[in-house]
C-alpha cells in the first residue's frame, strides 16, 4: 500500500513540475512545453521573444519594416509576420530564432492569419488585396481581389472560412466573409464604425470584431453571417482576443480591457489598464493574457483574478503592436500534425493512432497530466 502511494505521489509530482513523460519504444522520454510570446516592434523592424515562464525577453529578430502581424504554426515550429514597410511576409524558425524566407506580397500587408492545418497564411493588404501562402514552398498562390480595404484577418476553426475586416481606410465598415476551398469571397457584412480587429470562437459558431469609431463589438452568426448582437464597450477597443475555452473575450480599450462572457454576450468584468493596450492573446492554458500598448512596453493579466500581474513598465518591448503566444515545444497538437508523426523524437510514436491518441488526451486534460491517465504508465504501475 505504502509503495503504491509513494508512485501515485511521485506522479502527482510530475504533473505539478509540467513534465510530459512518455513511454515510447520501450524507452521513457520527457519534454516540457516552451511558451512563447512573440511581439512585432514596428519603429524598430524586430520581432521580440518573451519567455513566459520568466517574463523576460530572451531575443529581438531583425525582420523587415514596420512589422505588424506574427502568427505561429499549428505545430509551433514556424512564425510568419507581416512587414507592412516593405510588402513583404517573414518567415522564423522558432527553434534558432532566424528568418528563413522572405515573401512578396501585395501593399501594405497587415494582418494575417495561418488555417488550422499549417498549410496556407491568409494575408490581409491594405491595397486591396488577400494574398494567400503556401507554407510549403512559401510563395503567393492565389491573391483574392478585396476593394473594401482589408486589415485584420481571423480563420474559423475548421479552417473553412476566412473573415477579414475591412478597417484600412474606415470607409466601408465591413467584414468580408473567404471560403478558403475556392478563395472567393462569399459575402460582404456590415459592421460598426471603424472595424479594427477580430477573433471567433473555437466551435468557429461566432465572429466577434471590435469597432474603434463606435466602441462597440460586433457578434456575427457564422451560419447566416449577420450581426446577432453589439456590445458596448470601452472607449475606442481595438483588439480582441477569445479564450481557448471558448467562454470569454477580452477587449483592448483605451486604459481598459472589457471582458465579455461570450455565453450572454454581455461584459462582466472591465480591467482597468495603465496604459492604452492594443493587441493581446492567451497562454494556451488560458491563464495569463499577454497584452501590448501603446506606450512601448507589453502588460500580463491573470484571468483569474482578472488582475495585472505583470505591470507593462517591466516587459518594455519598443514600439509593440502585434502579438501571438503560443508552444514552440516539438510535440504533435493538431491530428494534422500526426499526419508525419515520425518527425517527433520526444515523444516518439510508433504510429499515426498513438499520435492522435496523444493529441486528443491532451486536448482533453491539458499539458501537465494527459498522460497519467493514458495507458503509458501501466507498465510502471503494475
Amino acid at each position: 500500500m505504502q509503495a503504491a502511494l509513494s508512485r501515485s505521489f511521485s506522479l502527482l509530482s510530475i504533473c505539478l513540475n509540467s513534465l510530459f513523460i512518455v513511454v515510447a519504444n520501450g524507452a521513457i522520454t520527457t519534454t516540457q512545453a516552451q511558451v512563447r510570446a512573440y511581439v512585432t516592434s514596428s519603429c524598430n523592424g524586430t520581432v521580440s521573444v518573451i519567455d513566459t515562464d520568466t517574463n523576460a525577453v530572451v531575443a529581438n529578430i531583425p525582420v523587415g519594416s514596420v512589422p505588424s502581424t506574427p502568427d505561429l504554426t499549428p505545430d509551433g515550429t514556424r512564425l510568419y509576420v507581416s512587414n507592412r514597410g516593405d510588402h513583404m511576409v517573414s518567415v522564423i524558425d522558432t527553434a534558432t530564432n532566424a528568418v528563413v524566407s522572405t515573401i512578396p506580397v501585395a501593399a501594405f500587408p497587415s494582418g494575417l492569419a495561418i488555417t488550422p492545418d499549417g498549410a496556407r497564411v491568409y494575408v490581409a493588404s491594405g491595397s486591396g488585396a488577400i494574398p494567400v501562402i503556401n507554407v510549403s514552398t512559401n510563395t503567393v498562390t492565389t491573391t483574392i481581389p478585396d476593394s473594401f480595404g482589408p486589415s485584420q484577418v481571423a480563420i474559423t476553426s475548421d479552417g473553412a472560412r476566412a473573415y477579414v475586416v475591412n478597417g484600412e481606410t474606415s470607409l466601408s465598415n465591413t467584414v468580408s466573409v473567404i471560403d478558403t476551398a475556392t478563395n472567393t469571397m462569399l459575402a460582404n457584412i456590415p459592421v460598426g464604425l471603424g472595424p479594427s480587429g477580430v477573433a471567433i470562437t473555437p466551435d468557429a459558431s461566432r465572429v466577434y470584431v471590435t469597432n474603434q469609431g463606435g466602441s462597440t463589438v460586433s457578434v456575427i452568426d457564422r451560419s447566416t453571417n449577420t450581426v446577432i448582437a453589439t456590445i458596448p464597450v470601452g472607449f475606442g477597443p481595438f483588439g480582441i482576443a477569445i479564450s481557448n475555452d471558448g467562454t470569454r473575450a477580452y477587449v483592448a480599450s483605451r486604459g481598459s480591457i472589457s471582458v465579455i462572457d461570450t455565453s450572454t454576450n454581455a461584459v462582466v468584468a472591465t480591467i482597468p489598464f495603465p496604459f492604452n493596450p492594443i493587441f493581446l492573446d492567451f497562454t494556451p492554458d488560458d491563464t495569463r493574457l499577454y497584452v501590448t500598448t501603446v506606450d512601448s512596453s507589453v502588460g500580463v493579466i491573470d484571468t483569474a483574478s482578472d488582475t495585472v500581474v505583470v505591470p507593462p513598465s517591466i516587459l518594455d518591448v519598443a514600439c509593440p503592436v502585434g502579438i501571438v503566444v503560443g508552444d514552440i515545444s516539438r510535440t504533435p497538437k493538431t491530428k494534422d500534425d500526426c499526419k508525419d508523426f515520425l518527425r517527433f523524437s520526444s515523444p516518439a510514436f510508433r504510429n499515426q493512432g498513438q499520435c492522435i491518441k496523444y493529441v486528443n488526451e491532451h486536448a482533453k486534460q491539458g499539458p501537465l497530466c494527459s498522460l497519467i491517465n493514458s495507458g503509458y504508465f501501466k507498465n510502471m504501475l503494475a
